[in-house]
């Protein structure tokens, strides 16, 4: 692995604070699962959302493949059979079950699955406790840790759209709050013309996609303080935003009309009220919280509706320390592009992020599910325009 994919200051933790964070980690992981029952585990109800017990397992293979089999010596696979179920998208480490078929792996069982997770932790924490702990082995450990994290924000979402799909609108679990507090009256934040830079810089991990600090010249530009509400996006939907193809793009509009489009997920008309589906269950929808689950098709024709756009990243970032941010991943204007000098890794690890700078558009920010520590201001996320399954929402720019 080249050292370039992260810069961590793991270095100065001694072996049982590194034992600790990373169970601290794994254990965070388990507990997001703890509410479900056994059947919510398997459920995959559409492409882009894997079942529970998938996202369990794969965060584990990555420890497995990428730790312990090279640096655990005599290291014996739990299974064989697991590279082959859990590899994800990495080309360099073999073949895999094809994403869509993740949901017909009614084996191995959750159970089986747990006990993989416990397997693999005993050998790390063996590992992490005998062995010298040299610089790309902390970088690799960190990348799998912020892997893991991710994969506990995936498994927010992905729980959340198998429960909010099921007929019966089950609530995840009554006593879990994860919405956003309520939104504060906004106001358009100006910034002057000039050259800036950004770009990750300094101590502390981040993914390769963020390195390379570059300068952008920015025009004058305005960004809101606030996220757009829900109420402001209900008076698009009653305004005919939905019918009007003046404010979408070609491809949006096509989404529009495929889909019979009429709000953001979850987003149910029922009885002449607007419900919405959240983790306790189906109940009104909160009008001064920030919308969320819009696409970026939806965030554009938003923003063209109310005669401004979207932020690009290179803006986002230069705001960010003025902003209110982290209860919604945020659209951008920006396509999901290599910064000046990326280069990706070579092997398996170069497959994280370079793969993917195509055909998808830059979100920033963080969520109420993202995991605490895991956010930055630098941190680049990415999705294709059509993708609503994500806690995303919409800040404006002009």
């Amino acid at each position: 692995m080249d050292s370039k994919i992260i810069i961590t200051t793991e270095q100065q933790l001694t072996k049982d604070q590194l034992k600790k964070k990373y169970t601290q980690v794994r254990q965070h992981t388990v507990a997001i699962c703890q509410p479900l029952q056994t059947e919510d585990y398997v459920v995959q109800p559409t492409a882009d959302v894997s079942p529970p017990k998938w996202h369990l397992g794969h965060s584990t293979w990555f420890f497995e493949t990428f730790m312990l089999q090279p640096h655990f010596k005599n290291y014996v696979n739990f299974d064989p059979n697991y590279n082959f179920v859990f590899n994800s998208y990495y080309e360099s480490v073999g073949n895999r079950v094809i994403r869509t078929d993740r949901g017909n792996l009614s084996r191995p069982s959750v159970k089986d699955i747990y006990r993989y997770r416990e397997y693999v932790d005993d050998h790390m924490s063996l590992l992490l406790e005998n062995i010298e702990i040299d610089s790309k082995l902390l970088a690799l450990l960190a990348l799998g840790i912020n892997h893991e994290q991710q994969h506990q924000e995936l498994l927010y979402t992905d729980i959340k759209y198998i429960l909010g799909h099921n007929p019966l609108f089950p609530a995840y679990d009554k006593e879990t709050v994860l919405e956003a507090p309520i939104v504060k009256e906004a106001k358009m934040l100006s910034f002057a013309e000039g050259v800036y830079e950004i770009g990750f810089k300094g101590k502390g991990f981040c993914f390769d996609n963020e390195l390379g600090v570059h300068k952008v010249f920015l025009n004058d530009f305005q960004i809101s303080s606030n996220l757009v509400s829900n109420a402001e996006y209900l008076e698009f939907i009653q305004s005919g935003g939905y019918e009007d193809f003046s404010h979408w793009h070609s491809e949006g509009w096509d989404w529009v009309k495929q889909q019979n489009a009429a709000a953001p997920l979850y987003w149910h008309y029922l009885d002449n009220t607007w419900m919405n589906y959240s983790y306790g269950g189906l109940s009104k929808v909160i009008m001064d919280q920030p919308v969320c689950h819009v696409n970026f098709y939806e965030a554009s024709a938003y923003a063209s509706w109310k005669g401004l756009r979207l932020p690009t990243e290179a803006e986002w970032e230069i705001a960010a320390g003025e902003l209110d941010w982290g209860q919604r991943w945020e659209w951008t204007n920006s396509a999901y592009l290599p910064y000046p000098g990326f280069s990706k890794a070579p092997g398996a690890i170069g497959e994280y992020n370079g793969k993917f700078m195509v055909n998808q558009m830059v979100l920033r920010g963080a969520s109420v599910v993202t995991p605490k520590g895991h956010e930055r201001a630098t941190y680049r996320n990415f999705f294709h325009p059509k993708h609503q399954w994500q806690f995303s929402g919409i800040r404006l720019a002009k």
